[in-house]
């Protein structure tokens, strides 16, 4: 059961993603490019090639001067991870690098984009050959890191190899000594369309994206030199790119590849960068020097110089070069002579999130169990879940992308890019701590030959990471003030209409910028903010742009507000009553401490109780309002008596004794500020400011002897031990939400998410706000999510990956967990699986949560969620993730409410509900309506209970309306209770006792799923089966008679053997 120790799982990892060169995939990938070879060879010289093999592409790349007579390559051989022998899967490539001769072409074709049209052309012919090979089935275009001019072949073999799935050969060209290197320097302007009426502007993205195909050879021979017969180097390497994989805004255009990080790894052996490692270290460990030193090292500043073998002073005129292109690009990997930077596509924005990623991991490595294997191998860390906020241009057709020409120094769409970065940068400020922008504009399957007008199908993405909340969601941004006239006119010229003057209370009179919202709006200022920016500067309508952000605040709002704007005047209700209790000395002790116990207070309820008109205070009814509801949710609050030694010692008369002071209490509310109490012996409920508080009393033996006695507390009250946690519980996750103010609407979406599938039985509200504060408090290798949306997405990505079979889940809130404590929660851990494996009984509790307060895990999951029911939740949490992460990249506005609708066929029956006759129909997000299975049974609603006071009662007398008035009382918590009990007990006790389970949304929903327990008898045949099960699920509608609408027989039980 425990955990395998980290070398042993880091060597399995490498055993999987590494793919085995086996003599049957090296004999397929020798006759693949021995074939292409044979094609290539027998493609005649002198074939005159024009601009007509692909005159959409010579078109947009702006060339001239393209004709060309055809020449075999020079040379074609392997590089790439083949020609180290270290290929990752599951992107099995083997790259062939082809020479191109030079005779076709001319020495000042490095003008002008005539190189990458020609070179393109030169690939059409061998592409027109290559077809016609029967070895080869598919022959299609790819491209270079996202770079449309620089096309390339991607070859399918016709055979294939097991286990080896979508194998293909790329074929690369290289122009070594093709042209004259300083001709191609930083600072040289060559394509003269970019030129300015100032003069000549520099091309050094033109230059070096020529300069790449003159040295790749160059590198690759070094490559293959420093990784000869050194397998840990190797396999660093593929840790490297498994962890790069994970976070697909590093393995991008413009940031990280599997040709970078091998770059990146042979520099550090080289002696120029002072030899990082040594042949006596392991994998992981040349992993974590790695990481540190994209992390925390100085020399990128200067840049990372290849030193020539042996001997050799940098002359003047070299480093002049070196500081020219490190003025050039914001970052620099290249050799002594500095003509050619690797490293020319990464972006200045992308590097630096490649250090503070790496400097995640690092964090994750040291503060994680197991060294953070699974946080830094196995987490998938894509945009929707590392961003608070993503966001979708659709820019199709948009003639400002390419209103300059689709290539210049670089392409339209990387100029697109860094454009709406600096917007963003600009327009959100010190809100964000990180904008991202990628667009991956290469489709699958593309035909480059039509040319580029196509390239803008694809989405542009961007990722906003926040920082502070505070500022995030602040409503005003405050800009120059209004004497310094050029700042204050650039501010008005970025905002527009927006921008508008305004006296601050300090006096100063200042440019600003306004974003009016309410106070449960206020995660919309950012969508706000960028939907401003961007219509305004790049032209685009509103629809064109898609953030996410509000895309799920339909499951917690009814009408045009979200409940939680009623907290502030529960909290004040509640305020007045603390202030009461504490006040009232007509009752033998005296209240010591007044405490919250309901998810409303801490904001974590999905719907807070509506403050109702006729529950305390005047009574009187809004004309606004033409209803009223009939039910009032009560919240519970708990309550502490000073001490005293004359407490009975019997559990029985102990609560008979808190019963009579909780009578007392009422009574002197009443009698004091006459307040409307309900008592019973379980509770008080006090009416006021139109809320319902349920007063409960903790004996103060009880919590001494739950201190005490621990996971002995047995003897003491279980009234007594389900209060004292509930208070504990509530205080830890009320500081929790103070520090992070966006885990309420995280845990809301949970909850409604839970309810919705029909897990609320399962799944209680106290163990769903433990599951998302430990996202909060052990967020890596992320950060804390800052939108409800992100942490929404974590949280069902974590209900459906966690190993809950053989790892407790320890939310430390205040983090006050010691050595010993983690020692005694897992053996309480190993007790239960043992104790569980020895009576071969299912998992108890199934999901183990151990917090300060319950290291046994005896509070929230003891008996639910059971094993099945957990997979069940597991299962239906995958499928949510997958949907959310597919509506957030793609463009689908209409699926985002399947997300909570749950479907009904996966039940064998279905109870549906009359709707009118929900305690709060309101709430129901979708009506249910069931197409399939056999209906068994009917029923026409009741006439004794309507959840609304309607007109008619309204019209009557304040005491008629009052009596009413129901606390608490919700009839699908009745039926379900009836259904578990003994109601239907004369039916099931013939044939099938235990027969089903019962799934239900608590939060409003109008449908009760049921599943067969176990396989019935097979001697039982199928007709009288369905026949008993029919009776049975009669028996079920007649006990919820005037609220069951109809029962829906979808699938009889299995038999069994």
């Amino acid at each position: 059961m425990a955990v395998e120790p980290l070398p042993e799982r880091v060597s399995q990892l490498i055993k999987e993603a590494k793919l085995e060169l086996s003599p049957s995939f090296t004999k397929l990938v020798d006759e693949t490019i021995s074939s292409i070879k044979k094609v290539i060879g027998k493609i005649p010289d002198d074939i005159q090639v024009t601009e007509d093999e692909a005159p959409g592409f010579v078109r947009d790349v702006g060339a001239d001067k393209v004709e060309f007579k055809f020449r075999k390559p020079k040379s074609i051989e392997t590089g790439g991870s083949y020609s180290i022998g270290y290929i990752v899967k599951p992107d099995v490539n083997v790259d062939i690098l082809m020479r191109l001769p030079k005779e076709c072409f001319h020495e000042k074709d490095y003008l002008n984009h005539r190189y990458h049209a020609k070179r393109f052309l030169y690939l059409c012919i061998i592409k027109k050959y290559l077809k016609s090979s029967p070895l080869l089935s598919k022959v299609e275009w790819s491209c270079i890191q996202n770079e449309a001019r620089k096309p390339i072949l991607v070859i399918y073999p016709a055979s294939e190899v097991a286990k080896v799935h979508n194998f293909s050969v790329r074929i690369i060209p290289t122009a070594t000594s093709l042209f004259s290197i300083p001709k191609l320097n930083a600072m040289r302007n060559n394509v003269r369309s970019v030129n300015q009426d100032s003069g000549s502007v520099a091309t050094p993205k033109y230059n070096s994206s020529i300069l790449e195909d003159m040295f790749i050879e160059e590198f690759t021979e070094l490559m293959k030199g420093i990784f000869h017969e050194w397998k840990e180097l190797g396999n660093a390497l593929v840790l490297m790119k498994i962890w790069a994989r994970h976070r697909s805004a590093l393995y991008s255009h413009d940031c990280l590849n599997g040709y970078l990080i091998t770059v990146l790894l042979s520099y550090l052996v080289t002696k120029s960068s002072g030899g990082f490692f040594n042949k006596s270290m392991n994998a992981m460990q040349i992993f974590r020097v790695t990481l540190d030193f994209v992390a925390n090292s100085k020399s990128w500043e200067k840049g990372l110089v290849f030193q020539a073998q042996g001997d050799h002073q940098t002359v003047k005129a070299e480093l002049k070069e070196r500081k020219q292109c490190l003025r050039s690009f914001p970052l620099v990997i290249c050799d002594q002579s500095a003509n050619f930077n690797l490293a020319f596509r990464i972006s200045k924005s992308s590097f630096a999130e490649l250090q503070a990623e790496a400097s995640v991991t690092l964090d994750c490595i040291q503060k994680c169990r197991d060294n953070g294997f699974e946080e830094v191998f196995l987490t998938k860390c894509d945009f929707p879940a590392m961003y608070d906020y993503c966001m979708r241009l659709n820019l199709k057709g948009n003639s400002s992308v390419s209103a300059s020409g689709y290539c210049g120094d670089d392409e339209c769409w990387r100029m697109c890019e860094a454009k709406v970065h600096s917007l963003l940068l600009q327009g959100l400020s010190d809100r964000a701590k990180l904008v991202r922008v990628i667009w991956r504009n290469w489709p699958k399957e593309y035909h480059v030959d039509d040319g580029f007008s196509s390239l803008d199908k694809e989405p542009l993405l961007i990722g906003v990471a926040l920082g502070s909340l505070e500022k995030a969601f602040r409503l005003v941004d405050i800009g120059p003030n209004a004497e310094h006239k050029e700042e204050a006119a650039k501010f008005r010229k970025f905002w527009g209409e927006k921008a508008e003057l305004r006296r601050f209370k300090d006096g100063t009179i200042a440019e600003s910028t306004v974003w009016e919202c309410k106070q449960w709006e206020r995660h919309l200022i950012i969508k706000k903010i960028t939907e401003h920016v961007l219509s305004r500067h790049l032209s685009l309508p509103k629809e064109s742009i898609a953030v996410t952000a509000d895309q799920l605040d339909f499951s917690l709002c009814y009408g045009d507000a979200d409940p939680i704007s009623f907290t502030g005047g529960l909290l004040e209700a509640y305020e007045v009553l603390s202030k009461r209790l504490r006040l009232l000395d007509d009752i033998p002790l005296r209240i010591s401490s007044v405490q919250p116990l309901d998810p409303a207070f801490r904001y974590t309820s999905v719907f807070p109780p509506e403050p109702h008109p006729l529950a305390g205070g005047k009574g009187l009814i809004p004309k606004s309002k033409k209803v009223a509801p009939t039910c009032i949710q009560p919240v519970d609050v708990m309550i502490q008596l000073e001490g005293s030694g004359n407490w009975p010692m019997d559990e029985v008369a102990t609560e008979k004794t808190k019963a009579a002071f909780i009578l007392k209490i009422g009574e002197s509310l009443q009698g004091h500020w006459g307040m409307s109490c309900i008592t019973t012996e379980d509770g008080v409920d006090v009416l006021l400011s139109g809320y319902a508080f349920r007063l409960k009393i903790l004996h103060e033996r009880g919590l001494s002897l739950v201190k005490k006695l621990g996971h002995q507390a047995k003897r003491v009250s279980s009234v007594d031990k389900k209060l004292f946690l509930r208070s504990q519980h509530s205080s830890m996750i009320n500081g929790l939400q103070g520090r992070y103010p966006i885990y309420g609407p995280v845990v809301r979406l949970a909850k409604r998410w839970a309810a919705s599938h029909l897990f609320s039985a399962c799944l209680g509200s106290e163990a769903i706000e433990l599951l998302v504060a430990y996202l909060f408090l052990n967020p890596l290798p992320f950060h804390a999510p800052s939108s409800r949306i992100t942490g929404f997405l974590r949280f069902l990505r974590f209900l459906s990956e966690y190993d809950w079979n053989f790892s407790p889940l320890v939310i430390d809130i205040n983090g006050d967990l010691t050595a010993d404590d983690a020692t005694e929660i897992n053996e309480y851990f190993m007790s239960s699986r043992r104790a569980d494996e020895q009576s071969h009984n299912k998992l108890s509790p199934a999901m183990f949560l151990a917090t300060t307060y319950d290291k046994s895990s005896e509070a929230w999951t003891a008996s639910s969620p059971t094993p099945l029911e957990l997979k069940r939740l597991a299962a239906y949490a995958r499928s949510s993730a997958n949907l959310l992460t597919r509506l957030i990249v793609e463009n689908d506005s209409h699926r985002w409410e399947c997300l909570f609708r749950t479907p009904l066929n996966n039940y064998d029956a279905v109870i549906l509900l009359h709707r009118d006759r929900l305690v709060y129909p309101q709430h129901l997000l979708f009506p249910s309506e069931i197409r399939e299975g056999t209906c068994v049974a009917r029923g026409n609603a009741s006439k004794d209970f309507f959840p609304f006071l309607g007109p008619k009662d309204m019209k009557r007398n304040l005491g008629t309306m009052k009596s009413k008035l129901m606390v608490d009382f919700d009839p699908l918590q009745c039926y379900l209770v009836d259904l578990e009990a003994s109601s239907v007990d004369r039916f099931l006790k013939g044939g099938f006792p235990n027969t089903f389970n019962l799934w239900c949304d608590s939060l409003g929903g109008d449908a009760i799923g049921i599943t067969w327990t176990k396989p019935t008898s097979k001697k039982r045949d199928r007709e009288d089966n369905s026949k008993d099960v029919k009776d049975v699920l009669k028996a079920v509608g007649e006990a919820g008679k005037g609220f069951v609408r109809s029962i829906h027989l979808l699938k009889a039980p299995r038999l069994g053997n």
